[in-house]
């Protein structure tokens, strides 16, 4: 599969600081590729670096194939945008003046396609109006729709629901949704909002001081927190054979315990497994969140 970004061993410090450490990731063209991990992680300094706004202590990374260390980087980050931290915007210019600005500072000479931008992230009936006047998910939008004067391919974009309201978060998943299926873009992003990331994300990267510790697709983390039944046991021999003879998908955990992906009808279930001379001491409910996920890797609190 063809790679929009690889990173290799790519590590930053700050005097004493170690913000990133041997960092190696890839983001699949054609992915929403969430950055997850907590405040200090390292996610914003990796965002950065991407985006040529400092330099590597050590290690590379490529976008397109081009190593950053190459002239040609420059060219290749043309398909690039981002929003790093907050949108830098105009805050006296209306929103399309603000396109304007940023298609100059491209030094692009048609700005013919940018009301259609406007029109992509729902502010094209804001007209004169100030950006000081917007709410907090317009200036967001707004910040989206500068990143994609230029039409890049791969959009980068630390923490976009970030202080959002719950509307403005369905409406910021829409719009990164709509981009990525109907426009084609790579879309690499943090969130701390966990639960709406796995909305969104089809590949995902688990940080932490600075190091992935994990690199997933969003099928496999399905897979491992689907909901299941988690039952004990008195002989997990017995319960197999059981759930073998019922048809039911298991994993066995322990000799007493194992996870049952189904929906089995428990009294049938305890009276077969009574019948074969199995004792059932607990049987309950499961289903893993992406956070819970996340904090079973790295422990701790998974919001950052």
């Amino acid at each position: 599969m063809e790679s929009v970004l690889t990173t290799r061993g790519l590590s930053k410090t700050y005097g004493s600081c170690h913000a990133l450490r041997n960092l190696s990731m890839e983001v699949p063209k054609g992915a929403i590729y969430g950055l997850v991990g907590r405040n200090g992680a390292g996610k914003t300094t990796l965002i950065r670096l991407l985006c040529g706004l400092q330099t590597p202590t050590a290690g590379s990374y490529t976008l397109y194939g081009v190593d950053h260390t190459d002239k040609a980087i420059h060219t290749v980050r043309q398909r690039m945008g981002a929003v790093v931290e907050s949108p830098a915007i105009y805050q006296d210019l209306s929103a399309i003046n603000n396109l304007k600005m940023q298609a100059q500072v491209l030094g692009l000479p048609s700005q013919e396609d940018l009301p259609h931008l406007l029109g992509l992230v729902g502010l094209e009936d804001t007209g004169k109006k100030k950006v000081r006047h917007f709410s907090l998910g317009m200036r967001q939008r707004l910040g989206i729709a500068m990143a994609l004067v230029g039409s890049p391919d791969f959009l980068v974009l630390d923490e976009p629901v970030n202080g959002l309201d719950p509307q403005g978060i369905v409406e910021m998943r829409e719009l990164l949704l709509r981009l990525n299926r109907e426009k084609q873009i790579t879309i690499l992003l943090s969130s701390h909002i966990l639960d709406e990331l796995a909305r969104l994300a089809t590949h995902y990267g688990f940080m932490d001081r600075g190091r992935m510790v994990q690199q997933i697709t969003a099928s496999q983390v399905e897979a491992a927190c689907r909901k299941c039944t988690h039952v004990e046991v008195s002989d997990v021999a017995i319960l197999a054979r059981v759930l073998d003879g019922m048809g039911l998908d298991y994993t066995i955990l322990s000799s007493h315990s194992a996870d049952i992906y189904a929906h089995p009808h428990v009294t049938e279930l305890v009276q077969a497994l009574a019948d074969a001379g199995c004792q059932v001491s607990s049987m309950h409910q499961h289903d893993e969140s992406l956070e819970s996920y996340y904090m079973s890797l790295v422990g701790g609190d998974a919001r950052g």
